[in-house]
This record gives C-alpha cells, structure tokens and sequence, in this order.
C-alpha cells in the first residue's frame, strides 16, 4: 500500500541512445577506459532550480514499533563483537543525505543537483538509505540502528525529484546516468572504500542506452580505486519504475527483456534484490542475470530527513544498502582484501537458495555474520544455511514504497541491435586477483 508520503528520488534519465553492433544477445556496452569522466570539483553540469517542496516529517509514514526488517535474520551483536566498520567510508550517490545527530560521521562529497555540497537532502530519499547503513544508536533505545554504525557516509546529491533544469521548464526530475558517471569517479576520489547507489535507469532491452561513461567510472572504481560497488536491482511496481521486468530471466541473456543501468554492469557492481519475510523474493524487485545477492527491501525502518522521526520504507533502494553496510564491515575485518575479493566472499557467504542461483535473489540472502567470520579466506566455504528469514513484527502502515529512483522506462520506437558476444559472470568465473 502507498503511504501519501513517497520516498522517491529523481528520475535516472537516459542522456542519449546507442546503436551497438548485431548480436544475438543483451550485453551492456563495452568498457572504454577513454569515455572515463575527467576529475572535477562536483556541481550541476547547467543551471537548476526547485520546483517542489522539500520531504517533511509525516506520520502516515512514521514507524509505528515493531522489529527493522533489514535485521530480520542478522545476528548484529555477533557481528559487532568482531566489527563496526570503523576506519571505511560508504559513499551515498542518492538525493543527498541530511545532517542529523544520528549520522555523525557524515561528510559532504559533493552535489551535482545544485550548490550545496551534498549534504541537503530535499526527498528524503538519500537520507533513508544512509541510515540503514550507518545510523548510530539511540540513546532513547527505540531498537534501530544502521548495520555498520562506526562507518563515515559520505554525502554526493546526484538527482532529486524536487529539481530541473533551467532549460526544461516541464522537468519533473534532474540526474541522469552522465551525473552519475562523474559522482561514482568524485567518490572513488575522495577515498570512499565502498559505494552505494540506489538509483537504476530501466529501458527495453535492444533500445541501447548510452551510459558508456558510467561502464567507465565503475571500472575506473573498482580496478583503479579498488572500491566496492553496490547498487539496487530495481522495482516494477508503479508509474515511473521498471517495465515489466524479465520473467523468463536466466543465466542467459538471450532472455533479458528489460535492462537496467548500473546493474547489468555485473562484473563491476553488486546487484541486490529485494526479499520480505520468509526470504521470498519482492513481488516488485527486477528479475536479471546481474543480480547477485538479495537483502530485505520491505517493512525497513529508517531515518526522515526532517525530524526526529523513523520511517518504515519498501523497495530496492533500502535492500541495497544492508549489502553496503556489509561490505564495509568486511573491509574493516578483512582489509587485506580487495574490492573483487569482497564482492566474492559476499555472494559465497549469503544463504543460498536451494536449487543454486537464481535471477530474483542471486546466490540469496546476505549474511553479515558469515561475510565477517570464519577467518581471512577470500573464498569461504558458501555457507549451507536455507534461504529464510523471520517474519517481522506486524505494523499500521508499511510506509512509502520506494521508487529506486523511479527507473526511467525508455519506450523509443527505434530498431537497435544489440552488442556482440556473450558476458562472463562474476557468479560462475574465476575473479581476477583472487
């Protein structure tokens, strides 16, 4: 159900169209290290201005009790006797983050919407998802804490639903997949040792989106600045988001009906799905050959951007940064590994599915405790634990169902082939330097 308060970020708009070269299957654009954006102080590459009022605290949204559904089936006080994931640094690219006393390690990195410095955050989007990973504990014990509370965000405003540009007087959104290019380089940059983007840009697989900068910036993060990626699969549930999705999805992509960006960029990020209680997969999450673990996306209990209130929130958006969380505890346990390493303890370490990899959940539910023990191994025995979770508590309200940056549908009515070759898999190959 659909609180009247939404937790949306800004449209992912697709900059420009592509023609690659007749294949037989979907594969995202080759990388060219060329198309790389250049280093630059961060800002919006034109003039923008509101057009909306900013996110306020509602209580059709506010949490009413009951257990976060991102800990369901984390066992976090086992975690934190061996970790909190002090010393690394998550990069948020979202709506910006807020400051608010229960993010206290929070830094600006920059604001591509407008001129602030990251760290205005008018949808309240950017704000949720940097609670999940981070948020310290109240001292008034209300029960919600961030994964990885001793981590620092670092806070990049990339898109919002409350901006357009000067030039698009009819804009209902600003950021797109070249602003996000530049914010992914920006953060790797700035040092963040983990990144999280809970953002997606959907279209019609064959259409050919042209975010060839955005292959290079995720390349450039991970095998130059050794940084771990992390982004959501996406929804399918509402105007705005992701067609239909791929019901026929498999490790073929031959099968891909509806592609997304930066998620199809598999060798460079982690894909997260969403599940609900009982570890089934989110009737909205984006089925795809790229996804490669799962996390809870529903009944998620986080922080507003104005206020003292928590929110209770659904959607990929909110899986996706549990996983960064969990990567930057990895990090602080194990900081000899390198970003792949951590990448591939993730997925071996998460609670499979019974039949092996899936395209709703991946290699299944991530699991903080088994990423973060069990010695220094960056290829761990994958755990034999069954896909489940315990059921949260039940609510009032399940809270604003998110719109992972209501995914832009491309719907263009242009022939385009598609790229040559089949893509290796980061689920079934050897990873480099590992």
């Amino acid at each position: 159900m659909r609180s009247p308060r939404t937790l949306a970020a800004a449209t992912l708009v697709a900059a420009a169209v592509w023609a690659p070269p007749s294949a037989s299957a979907v594969t995202p654009p080759p990388v060219d290290e060329n198309l790389l954006p250049a280093p630059a102080p961060p800002g919006p590459p034109q003039p923008t201005t509101r057009f909306g009022d900013c996110v306020t605290a509602d209580p059709t949204a506010s949490d009413t009790g009951g257990r976060p559904g991102q800990v369901a089936g984390q066992d976090l006080r086992a975690v934190w006797a061996l970790t909190r994931g002090a010393g690394q640094t998550v990069a948020v690219i979202d709506t910006g983050v807020a400051r608010h006393r229960r993010l206290p390690h929070l830094r600006a990195g920059g604001d591509y919407v407008s001129s602030g410095d990251g760290t205005d955050d008018c949808d309240g989007h950017g704000t949720a998802v940097a609670a999940i990973i981070g948020a310290a504990p109240d001292p008034t014990g209300n029960g919600f804490t961030g994964i990885a509370p001793d981590v620092s965000i670092m806070a990049i405003r990339q898109s919002s639903n409350k901006f357009r540009a000067d030039t698009d007087p009819a804009g209902s959104g600003y950021g797109d997949v070249a602003t996000l290019a530049a914010a992914v380089r920006t953060a790797a940059d700035l040092g963040a040792t983990v990144i999280n983007i809970s953002s997606v840009a959907c279209l019609p697989a064959g259409a050919g989106l042209d975010d060839r900068a955005l292959g290079a910036a995720l390349a450039y993060a991970v095998d130059v600045k050794n940084v771990v990626v992390v982004t959501a699969a996406g929804n399918t549930d509402g105007p705005g988001q992701c067609p239909a999705g791929n019901p026929d999805a498999s490790s073929d992509w031959a099968d891909v009906a509806v592609v997304a960006s930066p998620a199809w960029y598999d060798d460079f990020v982690l894909t997260v799905a969403s599940v609900g209680p009982g570890g089934v997969a989110s009737p909205f999450t984006l089925a795809g050959p790229w996804v490669d673990v799962a996390a809870p996306g529903e009944d998620i209990v986080s922080l507003a951007a104005a206020g003292e209130d928590t929110v209770r929130v659904t959607g990929t958006s909110y899986a996706a940064p549990t996983v960064s969380a969990v990567a930057a505890l990895v990090r602080a346990r194990f900081p000899e590994l390198t970003a792949r390493q951590v990448m591939r303890r993730i997925e071996d370490t998460a609670r499979h599915p019974g039949a092996g990899w899936n395209a709703e959940v991946g290699h299944g539910l991530v699991d903080a405790l088994a990423a973060v023990s069990g010695g220094s191994s960056p290829r761990p025995t994958p755990s034999t634990e069954p896909l489940t979770l315990t059921p949260a508590a039940p609510v009032t309200d399940t809270g604003a169902r998110d719109t992972a940056l209501r995914a832009a549908v491309i719907c263009v009515a242009l022939s385009v082939a598609v790229a040559a070759g089949a893509r290796s898999r980061r689920r079934r190959d050897p990873v480099p330097g590992d």
